[in-house]
């Protein structure tokens, strides 16, 4: 069964020339890095470059709204869980009916689309890693990576995001390195700006709890899926920590986890079984981002496996100090000492040292925060993430 949508009545039609048209194939359009990251790649790209649809495997929410371009056919073929079959003809007559120059796929849940890919005709198949779940943190686990090996020959360029996969996908899958391209993530440096003094931006947050952002709130804040691996409790364990050392900073400290997921129920529990449930805001999923950030004094990213972080490369422009766990592509974003400070993960002792020496320390809070602006002024452009895109892409066509 699939369903289709479009934000135009003729979905990847155009007038005159007919530009190559590139099928973005994913599990699922939701909130989430890997989401966010295609949906900026599609409204950055030059829409005289290319046109674009998504294949979504399973399904898609509201979060497809954010796509700005026009013409782009979004198509559900609503995957039944379990090892679905029909998932594949369904894909097969996908793209047979599309016509795809290009078939991008992303991690490994949409990786076997290489393969349908290639028998409905596709001449060029791009797949991309961006990062890992908690079900295989570190990439080692056997019968995953006998698939991959299996679907490579069908890939004709890959792309990762850090070079923490880069280095995977040559040493553990089985690429070969000039068939790879490592391509950082791009932030929208204009919508994620600082904020222009202490309170400017809380005004226009809606749905505020009484009380909550108090003159000289301290608010420690986070963006993200609160799902297994983002390991949400053990910030939750960190915060309580900090109400033990600091007693008398009660009346400053505040926690700000912006997100859903099956995590988001467990945090409030533990909140409230220490009393400190009222220190804390668990707002949801929210469109204004941006704003939530700016409210923020620190923002911390506990995670067990990233690949490339959309959300600290957003609080790092909007101009915060982070404080991360050592995995994944975290090390080559924050600089320690200078954007930041990286711990060990499932280590909640190290957060609230880390913590406590941003609130000791003001001077640092200014000093790191600016640093992390600059770098991503520097190397994390929206701009440089879809050049990457747009030369991996002319190049396997030859244009």
């Amino acid at each position: 069964m699939q369903a289709i949508a479009s934000n135009r009545q003729n979905p990847v039609k155009s007038a005159g020339v007919e530009r190559p048209l590139i099928v973005h194939v994913i599990y699922h359009l939701d909130v989430g890095g890997l989401e966010n990251g295609l949906i900026n790649l599609i409204n950055h790209i030059p829409p005289e470059r290319y046109r674009h649809a998504i294949v979504c495997l399973k399904g898609y929410t509201d979060f497809r709204r954010r796509i700005i371009r026009e013409n782009v056919e979004i198509v559900a073929l609503g995957k039944r869980e379990g090892n679905d079959l029909s998932l594949y003809l369904n894909l097969f007559k996908a793209f047979r009916r599309l016509k795809p120059d290009i078939v991008h796929t992303r991690n490994l849940n949409a990786m076997e689309g290489q393969v349908i890919a290639a028998i409905a005709g596709a001449r060029v198949r791009v797949h991309s890693e961006h990062g890992r779940d908690i079900f295989d943190l570190h990439g080692k686990n056997r019968k995953y990576n006998l698939l991959r090996k299996a679907i490579r020959p069908f890939v004709n360029h890959f792309i990762a995001v850090s070079r923490d996969l880069e280095s995977w996908l040559v040493n553990t899958v089985g690429a070969t390195p000039h068939r790879i391209n490592q391509i950082y993530n791009g932030v929208d440096s204009v919508r994620f700006h600082p904020r222009g003094h202490k309170g400017s931006d809380t005004g226009r947050l809606e749905n505020l709890p009484e009380g909550f952002f108090t003159e000289n709130a301290f608010v420690i804040g986070s963006v993200g899926r609160m799902v297994d691996v983002k390991n949400y409790p053990n910030l939750i364990r960190s915060f309580l920590m900090l109400l033990k050392e600091e007693p008398a900073a009660r009346k400053r400290f505040r926690l700000l986890i912006v997100g859903e997921g099956n995590s988001r129920r467990e945090c409030i529990d533990m909140l409230r079984e220490a009393g400190a449930e009222s220190l804390a805001w668990f707002p949801g999923e929210r469109a204004d981002i941006p704003d939530m950030m700016r409210a923020m004094d620190l923002f911390v990213l506990p995670s067990l496996g990233e690949g490339i972080s959309n959300t600290i490369l957003e609080a790092m422009s909007t101009g915060l100090p982070v404080i991360a766990t050592s995995v994944g592509g975290n090390v080559e974003l924050v600089k320690e000492g200078i954007t930041g400070m990286l711990v060990p993960p499932g280590a909640p002792t190290a957060i609230t040292e880390a913590v406590l020496e941003y609130y000791r320390n003001t001077d640092l809070i200014i000093k790191h925060g600016k640093a992390a602006r600059q770098q991503i002024e520097a190397s994390f452009s929206m701009e440089a993430m879809t050049k990457g895109y747009l030369q991996v892409y002319d190049k396997a066509l030859r244009l």
